[in-house]
């Protein structure tokens, strides 16, 4: 398996994003408004599977550009799970925010090891989920 890694969206086609992102929603975005998403993003990294040419994971990122930043999504295809694709996504979407005071996310608590290993630390949050919109709104 050889992954490319990329910060572009440039040229990016809803066929291009592999299936099985958003494993586990009742409503998951569409591949066309998967790419909305990737594109409307302040940040983002794909990899890239170099044989298919598809996109099997990614990450996104919105910020003031000045002070903080939320992650609100990461993926990874569930067949190229456990290959240390997501922890470079991570790896480089930090390093793309390393000069922000704030960088979080909100995740699961069996998720919060994953994070841990990146210097992130749980903490308290709130949150607001509409799941009548999950699927997102058609871009």
């Amino acid at each position: 398996m050889s992954i490319h890694y990329t910060d572009s969206v440039d040229g990016l086609t809803p066929e291009q994003l592999a299936p099985g992102f958003f494993t586990g929603w009742p409503n998951p975005p569409s591949p066309v408004t998967h790419l909305a998403i990737l594109r409307g993003s302040q940040h983002v990294w794909l990899a890239r599977d170099d044989d298919s040419g598809l996109i099997v994971g990614f990450i996104t990122a919105l910020s003031d550009g000045v002070l903080c930043a939320f992650i609100p999504l990461l993926e990874v295809v569930p067949a190229y799970q456990q290959h240390g694709i997501g922890g470079a996504l991570v790896a480089r979407m930090f390093d793309t925010l390393a000069a922000l005071y704030s960088i979080d996310l909100l995740c699961d608590p069996n998720l919060q090891a994953f994070y841990e290993r990146f210097g992130m630390r749980p903490y308290t949050a709130m949150l607001k989920r509409n799941y009548a919109a999950q699927s997102g709104r058609a871009p």
